[in-house]
């Protein structure tokens, strides 16, 4: 089966990942904007994850967040958006490792967005499943 074939998906499961795109977009976009304004909290908790306390590193990680997350709601660059967030949320686990933060809440909270996000995508795109065929 070649990726131009498109591998076919019931309603409920295309609404699903709709859905599950759903969540992740908006948090990214929250995630994003927050860090856009020289807010105090912003840079106090960045300089706690070990990050420079500086308002413009905030806005940079900010902007790539949010264009990795526009990329993602497209659907013709929904794929490469994946990836960029993928390897945003594996900067995140890895802040989250280095500095000791508990596991489950902290540590895997980037896996488990990435989780969903990839879910989302591969239930709303039969480019994506025809890439990962789970059954044949």
């Amino acid at each position: 089966m070649s990726i131009s074939e498109a591998v076919p998906v019931s309603n409920g499961a295309l609404w699903t990942g709709r859905a599950l795109s759903a969540v992740v977009v908006p948090f990214m976009i929250f995630d994003g904007v927050i860090k856009l304004p020289p807010l105090d909290i912003v840079t106090q908790t960045m300089n706690g994850l070990g990050w420079p306390a500086d308002p413009n590193i905030a806005r940079l990680i900010g902007v790539i967040g949010l264009i990795s997350t526009a990329l993602y709601a497209l659907p013709r660059t929904s794929v490469l958006g994946a990836i960029l967030l993928t390897a945003y949320m594996g900067g995140a686990i890895s802040t989250h490792v280095r500095i000791g933060n508990p596991l489950f809440s902290h540590t895997l909270f980037g896996v488990y967005l990435g989780v969903i996000l990839w879910g989302g995508l591969y239930l709303r795109d039969p480019r994506v499943r025809a890439l990962i065929p789970f059954s044949r």
